[in-house]
Formats: structure tokens, sequence, C-alpha cells
């Protein structure tokens, strides 16, 4: 069995690290070697910075973000929405009845009866002037 020896901490530091060893070890030894052997196998040390937290990282994603999708609303609104009705308006098409011009001439055509030579039958219609059958 191993044998145990005992350090000084400040009481305040003492139980902030009980709280967290509980919480994520079995034992304090264990939390304490799984720390110590963090910082050695990542060769930084506890005292500085890692840089930027993932709230401060998400912030500041989220505002730029933000200005992307402002640029391409304004984007949207001075460039594409004009260009797109410029060119549907040149593609447009109306269906304008065609206006004879004034130089064209209308040849009337005269309805003619056709009369059959003599000796031959043929069937006409009867006119009624009733419009009745």
């Amino acid at each position: 069995m191993d044998s145990f020896i005992g350090i000084r901490f400040k009481k305040e530091t003492a139980k902030r690290f009980q709280e967290f060893s509980r919480t994520h070890f079995k034992s304090h030894t264990e939390a304490m070697a799984t720390m110590l052997d963090f910082f050695f196998y990542n060769e930084i040390s506890p005292k500085e910075k890692l840089g930027p937290t993932g709230r401060t990282i998400e912030a500041s994603i989220k505002k730029r973000i933000n200005a992307v999708i402002a640029i391409m609303r304004d984007m949207e609104k001075t460039q594409t929405k004009p260009t797109v009705a410029m060119i549907e308006s040149l593609f447009q098409t109306e269906d304008t009845t065609k206006k004879p011009l004034i130089l064209e001439k209308k040849f009337i055509t005269e309805k003619k009866e056709v009369r059959l030579p003599a000796g031959e039958a043929g069937f006409r219609e009867k006119e009624n002037p009733n419009n009745e059958l």
C-alpha cells in the first residue's frame, strides 16, 4: 500500500480542491495526478492563459455572421433586386394585337353564289327568314 504525505494548503483552496475532486474523480490523489499530467504532457503552465474561451469565440462568430447577413441584405436591396427587375422587363413580351398599317389595303371578299350547270341536280339549303329549323 502507498503511503500518504501531508501537504499544507489554505483552507479555501483545500475546500475548492475537494469539491472539484469529488465531482470529477474517485480520489483526491487521482485528481492531483491527472492535473499534473495534463500540464506536463501539454507543456503549458497553469499560470498562462489558453486564449479566448468558448463563449468569447461564439460571441465574436455571431457578430461576424450578423455582419455578413447585413452585407448580403444590402447587396440584395441595392444590386440583385434592381438587376433582376431590369432583366425581367427586357424579356417580358406583351400580347399586343396586330394593328394594320395605314398603307395596307384591305381587300373585301365578296360572297359569290355557286351555280350548278344545267341538268345537274344540287342541294341547296333552304333559307329561313325566321331562323327557325
